[in-house]
């Protein structure tokens, strides 16, 4: 169980002092470092962490002014612009006490200190510390929370059988804390399902933090993942908390999951063993709790097959396994989705709630929807933006190309016209807009093709 001050660095060029103040601290502190040259001061601080900083005024160079104490201080404040931190003189008189604390001292005690004063004033410097850690955990916890809130699009939406089993080990996994993979392809609402799951949690009024590992690079992952210390490498010129640390008795949603090497697999699942991370540039080792959500659109287990991911990581990421089908196989769950984004989409752009022709709803059902929820999303977004109607019609959505198992445009979908529209538009695409080129390719005069541009509002 950790004592009531923490850590604690003392600093002062008498080793009597030094081992008086240790002797009364160490019943109280987890630690207590004692420095009797403060030139060691910048590499005691850029690799550890202390909670009270007891720093003398006056060193062998000048044993009155306090100059050297003011140095020192300028130095800590420099290093960490958060660290707490006591001055300590023989010499002191209020002048100096009013210059410290301007300066960025938390406190000031005079020598011979009285042990139970000392033992206060560091307590009350123990307790604004941990204020501090709260308020910069809590800074970082909006920023990240900023670009995470009030995301669209949020509820989880169908009715179709895959999607009730889906909601069945929602409901059965989400109370717990065990780990979750999330497996579908793209645009099936990966995150999604994570959100509601951590929505249903014990754990929901806490903060859930989404990284994209597939953006993430190998020179930053460790940075962004576990956080550094300021001066750590060339950009570092601030500490900063990393996403697990941010996460902290909230949900960790790592996207992308299988996007990472070998050896970033390997430093991700040390800190899912160990339940700590450590900051780059420190060796402080920091404990965490968070809730662990996986995502992937890869396989997996062929990539352990083939010793592209490995097995230990997977057994350690899937307690629970949640596999979403693509929208094509739940095409039933189309109508509900539409109704959702429509209602969003006319919102966001101010327009009259518009309905769906039950044609166009038809139409939407028998695509392919490659990009599966979010190209839905997407084309609505489209369509919703570019009507001047009530209704959504078939010819809202023609810019979706249906294909068949080949991967070839199945005309068969389309009227006349609209094929002789796609033409065109492919025509005036491959030859960048020359028209001449264009109609040629067609067998079109360029008064001709100029007449169906027109017709069909190219």
């Amino acid at each position: 169980m950790s004592k009531e001050l923490g850590k604690i660095l003392i600093i002062d060029d008498n080793e009597d002092i030094l081992l008086a103040a240790k002797m009364l601290l160490k019943k109280h502190a987890d630690f207590v470092q004692v420095e009797k040259n403060p030139g060691k001061i910048p590499f005691l601080l850029n690799n550890d962490t202390y909670d009270v900083i007891l720093l003398d005024m006056n060193f062998s160079k000048d044993t009155t002014s306090g100059k050297e104490g003011f140095h020192w201080l300028d130095q800590i404040l420099e290093i960490d612009p958060n660290a707490v931190v006591v001055l300590i003189t023989a010499y002191g008189d209020v002048e100096m006490a009013v210059r410290a604390l301007r300066a960025g001292a938390t406190d000031f005690v005079l020598k011979p200190w009285q042990n139970e004063k000392l033992l206060a004033t560091l307590s009350s410097a123990v307790r604004l510390k941990k204020s501090y850690k709260e308020v910069e955990n809590l800074k970082q916890a909006k920023n990240q929370l900023t670009s995470e809130i009030n995301k669209p699009f949020g509820e989880v939406i169908g009715n179709s059988d895959s999607m009730l089993r889906v909601f069945n080990i929602i409901n059965k996994v989400a109370s717990t804390d065990a780990n979750i993979l999330i497996l579908g392809e793209n645009g099936t609402g990966k995150e999604v399902i994570a959100r509601a799951i951590h929505q249903q949690s014990l754990r929901k009024d806490n903060v859930f933090i989404n990284v994209d590992m597939g953006s993430i690079t190998e020179s930053l992952f460790e940075s962004e993942l576990f956080g550094h210390k300021k001066g750590a490498f060339t950009d570092a010129k601030e500490e900063r908390a990393g996403r697990f640390e941010i996460a902290n008795e909230g949900s960790l949603f790592l996207d992308e999951i299988g996007n990472l090497s070998m050896s970033l697999q390997s430093k991700l699942l040390t800190v899912l063993q160990r339940r700590e991370i450590t900051r780059v540039g420190s060796n402080k080792q920091i404990p965490i709790d968070i809730r662990l959500i996986c995502a992937t659109n890869m396989p997996l287990y062929e990539m352990v097959e083939s010793n592209e991911f490995r097995q230990d990581l997977l057994y350690r990421i899937n307690t629970v396994e949640i596999h979403l089908p693509p929208l094509r196989d739940r095409a039933e769950d189309i109508p509900q989705l539409v109704d959702h984004f429509v209602k969003v989409y006319c919102k966001k752009y101010r327009k009259p709630l518009l309905r769906t022709a039950p044609a166009a709803i038809k139409k939407l059902q028998k695509y392919h929807w490659p990009g599966n929820v979010r190209e839905l999303q997407h084309a609505l977004e489209r369509a919703i933006i570019m009507s001047d109607n009530e209704l959504l019609q078939p010819t809202d959505f023609q810019f979706l190309v249906h294909k068949n198992e080949q991967g070839e445009v199945d005309l068969s979908e389309y009227d006349l016209e609209t094929v002789e529209k796609m033409m065109i538009q492919k025509a005036i695409s491959r030859y960048s807009g020359n028209i001449s080129k264009a109609a040629k390719s067609l067998g079109l005069t360029r008064a001709s093709l100029y007449r169906r541009l027109e017709k069909h509002g190219l």
